[in-house]
């Protein structure tokens, strides 16, 4: 048997990274990334480590802390990475940052920093236990 491929034994990963590509559409008059794009992506983020780590449904309780360093500007990719920082009875406090790469010359800028509070929830809808963080 192959140990790699016995998934039942390894621990929810503490990180998720997503890449996005910044189209015409999500920017905008000034050629930049929307706001509210931004933090769509970045919610998203922390929904995914979160989702991964509590093995329920989970939802966004608050976002907090959300800096707009530099702009992002059509064209750029958009890497995002969501790390959880804290661990309550249901709730989980996740870090996300976005960095902004010119995919031409490589260039990158952290752009966004911003916290989300991720609930978990069980079938009823109701606040549900999760996992501490891995050691």
């Amino acid at each position: 048997m192959n140990p790699s491929a016995d998934t039942s034994a390894t621990q929810p990963l503490p990180e998720a990274r997503l890449l996005e590509m910044v189209f015409p559409d999500h920017t905008n008059h000034m050629g930049t990334l929307f706001g509210g794009q931004a933090l769509a992506w970045m919610d998203k983020a922390a929904f995914i480590v979160a989702s991964r780590h509590a093995r329920r449904t989970v939802v966004t309780a608050r976002s907090e802390e959300v800096n707009f360093r530099v702009p992002v500007r059509k064209g750029q990719l958009a890497e995002l990475v969501a790390r959880i920082v804290r661990v309550g009875r249901s709730s989980m406090t996740v870090e996300v940052e976005m960095t902004a790469e010119d995919p031409l010359t490589g260039d990158r800028r952290i752009c966004t920093t911003g916290r989300f509070v991720m609930v978990a929830l069980d079938s009823n809808g109701v606040p549900a236990s999760i996992p501490a963080l891995p050691a």
